[in-house]
């Protein structure tokens, strides 16, 4: 009787399994890529943003191999915009910051060749925190967190975008 429950147990995993991929489900950081995307090389004024360092590790995991020139690539993913905005939110009755609003926006495009594969598009994340003086170097991490956090998910955007793109054949 024991072994029944374990293989209906099994059995239902495996049709779970198989349902999540047949919905087009994969799993975080795994987002498989058209043909043209394989050998990206990545057109950026600096490679050292938390974006750009992001959307190099998923596409690493997701298969890529990336081109260390745009002689060598089979598309090039230009990086247009990479920036992180801070806007104080609200104020405390002596006028210190309270809360801060970050904005963290990237604008990119993909070509291949001179075929421009996907127009100029923008993604953006925003997340708002709370502020305290005497907490500053907690609250200083707790910001260098967050920018991280929202670079990984501008990353997982661009990928989204980039799966969709169709090969030319």
């Amino acid at each position: 009787m024991h072994s029944r429950g374990g293989f209906a147990r099994l059995a239902a995993a495996g049709v779970a399994a198989a349902l999540l991929v047949a919905c087009g489900f994969h799993l975080e950081g795994h987002t498989p890529l058209p043909e043209s995307m394989r050998a990206p090389y990545l057109e950026t004024q600096d490679r050292q943003t938390d974006f750009v360092q992001s959307l190099q590790r998923a596409l690493l995991s997701s298969g890529a191999h990336l081109a260390p020139g745009k002689d060598k690539a089979s598309a090039t993913v230009n990086i247009l915009k990479d920036s992180l905005k801070r806007r104080i939110v609200s104020v405390s009755n002596l006028n210190q910051p309270n809360e801060y609003e970050l904005t963290y926006t990237v604008t990119f495009s993909v070509s291949a060749g001179d075929k421009q594969l996907l127009a100029p598009q923008e993604v953006s994340a925003t997340r708002v925190f709370s502020f305290n003086e005497s907490q500053l170097l907690a609250k200083g991490h707790e910001e260098d967190v967050l920018r991280t956090a929202m670079a990984r998910d501008l990353a997982d955007m661009v990928m989204r975008r980039l799966a969709r793109l169709q090969d030319s054949s």
